[in-house]
């Protein structure tokens, strides 16, 4: 499939500060996307149902149209039939929770009940078509530290066009407003938040590698939907269609599930999303899923190994040998191999650590995953990618299509792709690196010449790239005690030669170095004279 134009998104980020500001001193910082998030949410719901009902009155006055009549009762059926509203992802909203109601009323004292009392009507009504979203909008205002004027300027700050979906259909703009507050308030949300959020450029990568066109995607750590909405603009923008893909998550904490839930219920998506801790509460045993696209939390510890039950079916061995209460890194990789289908396919972010550890119930998993073929490609990723976390990340690939039976990819079960994108990407800020679409379309591009039955086109066959990727044997991998930084693979990049014999180098450099140590010498003796004239 080739890729389509993709438009270039709009710019809020001066209209999302000064939402901040307006919640300041009230309002934690970390929890400023609960309280924005929810009423752009209502916002989204409530566009769209006025978006569909001026397209059925318009509908029901064009003579061309097969809804056209003028008899007064069959238009009233027509506006008021939840039917042609549902067809379209869109609900019928009651006026006290639509966004106009809202800002009619932002001025009066008793905002916040206004607000708490829309979202419990517009929960009520997505629950009566859509029960698993029950509780996706919990009543948040009345109990808050905000004033009457904070919420009603709140209001009137979200109310600018450019975070209107009528406006701007083709933005992102949820996910995108929780992408900057998870950001931009990144300190707030402590070294945890790594495990809620995974920065743009690293989901496009792991996407483009994987090209999850059609099938079951899971993600066993979904936070707020990240990775499941890129996969859906990858899908888009390759000419793709979204019913062809079922989204499946799991998430351990409440409040961010919701999140997830309003991300995916405005996309007209195929979802289901649980509640639960995946490792020791797995709420889809029997799921297989097509592609795997996740970013657990790194290097959790104390996870409680020893509640396991003995016998759990995702373990490679002995549970005594194969988990570690000191991280359960290998346990999420245990977990994630479990879930895929006879030829899925998994990306996973993972901390530097778990390609070398030497802690026996990691390792041992590591040598399994190596020596039964289930690791197809591993990415080294530079630094700062991460707000969130300072943790050096890597991305594991494991793939159960290697054998070359799916007419789609080459017999590859005695190689592991190894890629250092370690001197990649571009500093946005002087804290934060991002992958470019040049950065992103290199390594998805080395990956895909590497693993497909067809070379590409434009990328020709795959060979060997010193510094930057290596195709090793498993020979090669064992060789080196299982350890899988691509360092050890790749080599230094080559290095132009400038056709000056190493002999002469040297001399030069004795040459300089003389001259330099000359100056020193001269320059010890003057600051010592100096000192004597004091």
């Amino acid at each position: 499939m080739s890729k389509s134009t993709v438009k270039a998104d709009i710019n809020f980020e001066q209209e999302l500060w000064k939402a901040a500001n307006e919640l300041r001193g009230a309002v934690a910082e970390n929890q400023y996307k609960d309280y924005v998030l929810p009423m752009i949410f209502l916002k989204h719901m409530s566009e769209r149902f006025e978006m569909r009902k001026a397209e059925l009155v318009h509908l029901v006055q064009d003579e061309n149209s097969s809804y056209f009549t003028t008899d007064e009762v069959e238009i009233n059926y027509v506006l008021d039939d939840a039917d042609e509203y549902l067809s379209k992802n869109v609900y019928i909203i009651p006026k006290e929770a639509t966004w106009d109601y809202l800002k009619a009323n932002a001025e009066q004292d008793n905002i916040k009940v206004i607000v708490d009392d829309a979202f419990d009507t517009l929960d009520a009504t997505l629950a009566k078509f859509r029960p698993d979203l029950k509780g996706i909008l919990p009543r948040i205002f009345v109990k808050s530290q905000l004033t009457a004027r904070q919420v009603g300027g709140l209001i009137n700050l979200l109310s600018n066009p450019k975070l209107s979906q009528k406006e701007n259909p083709e933005s992102d703009i949820l996910g995108r407003v929780y992408e900057y507050y998870i950001g931009k308030f990144a300190l707030a949300e402590g070294s945890g938040a790594g495990q809620f959020f995974t920065p743009g450029s690293i989901v496009r990568l792991m996407v483009e590698m994987i090209e999850p066109y059609e099938g079951k995607i899971f993600d066993a750590a979904c936070g707020s939907g990240g990775m499941f909405v890129q996969s859906l603009k990858f899908l888009e923008s390759h000419g793709g269609d979204k019913r062809n893909i079922a989204i499946y998550g799991q998430e351990r904490y409440d409040g961010t599930l919701r999140l997830c839930k309003m991300n995916l219920a405005l996309r007209d998506l195929s979802f289901d999303v649980r509640l639960g801790d995946s490792l020791l509460q797995d709420k889809f045993p029997d799921l297989k899923a097509d592609f795997i696209i996740v970013n657990p939390p790194f290097n959790v510890s104390q996870w409680h190994p020893e509640d396991l039950p003995e016998n759990d079916p995702r373990l490679f061995g002995p549970k005594e040998e194969f988990t570690t209460d000191g991280s359960a890194n290998y346990m999420w990789m245990q977990t994630f191999w479990s879930h895929l289908s006879n030829k899925g396919t998994a990306s996973v972010v993972m901390a530097n650590g778990a390609m070398t550890s030497n802690n026996k119930g990691e390792k041992n998993v590591r040598e399994f995953m190596v020596n039964n073929n289930m690791i197809d490609c591993i990415v080294r990723l530079p630094d700062k990618l991460f707000l969130t976390t300072g943790i050096p990340a890597c991305i594991f690939i494991l793939s159960k299509n290697r054998d070359g039976k799916d007419g789609q990819h080459r017999k590859r079960t005695d190689e592991i792709l190894f890629i250092d994108t370690s001197k990649m990407g571009t500093m946005e800020s002087r804290k934060l690196r991002v992958f470019t679409d040049a950065d992103i379309d290199k390594v998805a591009g080395t990956y895909h010449t590497w693993r497909n039955v067809t070379p590409s086109a434009v990328e020709g066959l795959y060979t060997n790239t010193d510094g930057y990727s290596y195709s090793a044997t498993l020979a090669e991998v064992q060789k080196q005690d299982y350890k899988l930084t691509p360092g050890i693979y790749v080599g230094t990049e080559e290095v132009e030669d400038d056709g000056i014999l190493f002999e002469d180098k040297m001399a030069n450099l004795q040459a300089t170095l003389q001259e330099q140590f000359a100056k020193g010498n001269e320059l010890q003796q003057k600051i010592l004279e100096n000192f004597e004239k004091l």
